[in-house]
């Protein structure tokens, strides 16, 4: 059979190896970082990535160290949600465990895993998938993005989710196994992103006397756990221009503030499974197999990221932001449809 290398060892690149071990393709998967390590990320799976993980039987294997969500609200400086239940439950993990498991996982299946080790040149080659998570955006009007996170332990939430919008961004919070919670930031900046860095606490604690800054005046943080990533973009990649088999962010990253983005790069990786299977058996041109993959993830995410990125503009305009709140408010079935079809 023929050998398939995967750039990148997170949740796409991953549950691809481990997906393609199973059908007894040979998988060397190159992660520039190591294992376990903290990332930035909303940290909980919802949508289709939840079946996704069923059918590639990772879903009960990874169920002892998750925690179900049931329950988000919405706040912002002028309006707050009441308390919504999520159309389908979510499942809340640490990545910092759940990237280790995986990484477990596929060495169980005689995966070659190469930790800390970058690769450097075109991805445009055979056999070669790109799953190396975001790519690097310049400034847009002059503004770029920034995520910051950390766990912290005594956060009085009122519900198993909830996104609060404060300094130039929004601040999204989950429950997570034993007394955990997840409080995960994303910002837009003007200056320095290490002037950000620096004041993480302030711009994960909210603004002055705001509901965000209480939490965190009760709460403990685990300052081990904090880390950071700039230079993030939310567009799909055109692979007709750019050339080359993408996977999960490096194809297509969703606004952050849906939660979206884990269950999606199970959903990639399941997609990519068969054409990858089929190349390797000399079944399918590289070509073909490309296309197939394309073809996929470009029906399965066309929608939901178009209508995320509509979404993430609104919820950083305060007054829209304050007016969809107040919709969900009186109207909780606006909140299902839209959180059905971001997802």
């Amino acid at each position: 059979m023929r050998p398939i290398q995967i750039v990148g060892g997170g949740l796409a690149g991953l549950t691809l190896g481990i997906g393609l071990r199973e059908r007894g393709v040979p998988v060397t998967i190159h992660e520039a970082g190591h294992y376990p390590r903290h990332r930035v990320c909303g940290e909980f799976i919802c949508g289709r990535g939840l079946d996704s993980l069923r059918r590639l039987g990772l879903f009960e294997k990874i169920l002892p160290n998750s925690r179900a969500a049931r329950t988000v609200r919405f706040v912002s400086r002028c309006a707050a949600s009441r308390v919504l239940t999520l159309p389908r439950s979510a499942l809340c993990i640490s990545r910092f465990l759940l990237d280790d498991f995986l990484a477990r996982e596929f060495r169980q299946l005689d995966g070659d895993l190469r930790e800390n080790k970058r690769v450097r040149g075109p991805s445009a080659i055979e056999g070669v998938v790109c799953a190396s998570g975001r790519r690097l955006h310049s400034a847009a009007a002059g503004r770029r993005w920034i995520g910051l996170k950390v766990h912290a332990h005594q956060v009085p939430l009122r519900t198993d989710l909830e996104l609060h919008l404060a300094n130039g961004g929004y601040v999204g919070l989950c429950r997570l196994n034993q007394d955990a919670t997840n409080i995960c930031g994303l910002f837009r900046y003007r200056t320095s992103g290490s002037a950000v860095i620096e004041s993480w606490r302030t711009y994960l604690g909210g603004e002055p006397n705001s509901e965000l800054e209480r939490y965190r005046a009760e709460a403990i943080l685990d300052e081990s756990s904090f880390c950071s990533v700039t230079g993030l973009s939310y567009t799909r990649r055109d692979e007709g221009k750019a050339g080359g088999c993408a996977l999960g962010d490096a194809f297509s990253m969703i606004a952050p503030f849906t939660g979206n983005g884990m269950s999606m790069a199970f959903e990639a990786a399941e997609l990519a499974i068969d054409p990858l299977v089929q190349y390797s058996l000399g079944r399918m041109t590289w070509s073909q197999a490309q296309q197939s993959i394309v073809r996929g993830c470009t029906n399965a995410f066309r929608t939901r990221v178009s209508l995320a990125s509509w979404l993430q503009r609104a919820m950083l305009d305060a007054c829209l932001a304050s007016w969809l709140i107040r919709i969900t408010h009186c109207f909780p079935r606006v909140f299902s449809v839209l959180f059905s079809h971001t997802r």
